[in-house]
C-alpha cells in the first residue's frame, strides 16, 4: 500500500465522519517530533501467517487452541487479552486511547508498538509519546506520511494491524476477536466497524485471499468508495 492508493479511500472516510485532513496532519506532525525511523525488518513476517487480534468479546474463544505457529499483531486492548492468556504479541497497534500504559510497558520491554496519530488524539500523543521507548515505536498516520511517520493503510486499530501485516509479507491473515456486529459498542464505534469491514474487503481483494471474518457478509458490504472490481 502506498499513499497514492490509500488517498482516495481516505478522502471518502473524512467527510463520512466529519473529520478534517488538516487536523490529522497537525497531530501527525506532532507525533513526528517524537518519532525515529523504525526498521520494518523487525516485523518481517514473510511467508508466515499472522493473527490479527481485535478486542471484541469473541477473542478468548477465537484464541482457544492457539499453537504459537502464527505471529500476532494485536490491536489496542487485544494486546492485554493475548498476554493474559500467555500469548506473546509481535506488535501492538494503538492510538493510545484505551491502554496507553500497556503501550508504554511493551515498548520498554522491546515489543514494537505502532502508535497512530489522528485529529483527535493530540493530547494522548503529547502525554504518552515521550514516555515510550522510541526505538520500539513505529509511528503512523492516516494522512500523507512525513519523516518517520508512515502510512500502510487502514483506519481503525484493527484494520491498520491487518494492512501492516500485509505490508510486512504475511502469507495469510487470520482474525481473532473481530465482532463486527458487536451490540455493545456505541454508534460511532459501530460506524468505524463498518469501515473496518469495508477495508478488510478491499484488503482481501488486493491479496486475492478470502478472510473468514467476512464470510456471509460480502454481499452486504458497501464497496462504492473502494477501488475494487
Amino acid at each position: 500500500m502506498n499513499f497514492t492508493e490509500w488517498n482516495p479511500v481516505y478522502e471518502a472516510i473524512l467527510p463520512d465522519f466529519g473529520f478534517e485532513r488538516v487536523a490529522d496532519e497537525a497531530v501527525r506532525d506532532r507525533l513526528a517530533e517524537f518519532a525515529e525511523p523504525f526498521s520494518l525488518d523487525r516485523l518481517d513476517v514473510a511467508g508466515g501467517p499472522v493473527v490479527v487480534a481485535g478486542a471484541g468479546p469473541s477473542i478468548e474463544a477465537d484464541l482457544d487452541g492457539f499453537d504459537g505457529s502464527a505471529r500476532v499483531f494485536a490491536a489496542s486492548t487485544a494486546a492485554d487479552r493475548c498476554l493474559d492468556r500467555g500469548i506473546e504479541v509481535d506488535c501492538m497497534v494503538t492510538d493510545l486511547d484505551k491502554n496507553p500504559e500497556t503501550a508504554k510497558r511493551l515498548s520498554h520491554e522491546g515489543t514494537p508498538v505502532v502508535v497512530h496519530a489522528h485529529g483527535d488524539n493530540r493530547e494522548l500523543v503529547e502525554r504518552w509519546a515521550p514516555d515510550l521507548e522510541t526505538w520500539n515505536v513505529l509511528a503512523t498516520t492516516q494522512a500523507a506520511p512525513v519523516g518517520a511517520v508512515e502510512n500502510f493503510g487502514g483506519f481503525t486499530d484493527g484494520d491498520r494491524a491487518a494492512f501492516l501485516a500485509d505490508h510486512c509479507g504475511a502469507s495469510d491473515l487470520k482474525f481473532a476477536g473481530w465482532d463486527l456486529d458487536d451490540p455493545s459498542v456505541d454508534p460511532m464505534k459501530r460506524r468505524k466497524l463498518g469501515w473496518a469491514e469495508r477495508l478488510l474487503y478491499w484488503l482481501e481483494q488486493r491479496r486475492g485471499e478470502r478472510f473468514a471474518v467476512l464470510d456471509g457478509r460480502r454481499e452486504g458490504i458497501d464497496s462504492s468508495a473502494l477501488p475494487v472490481d
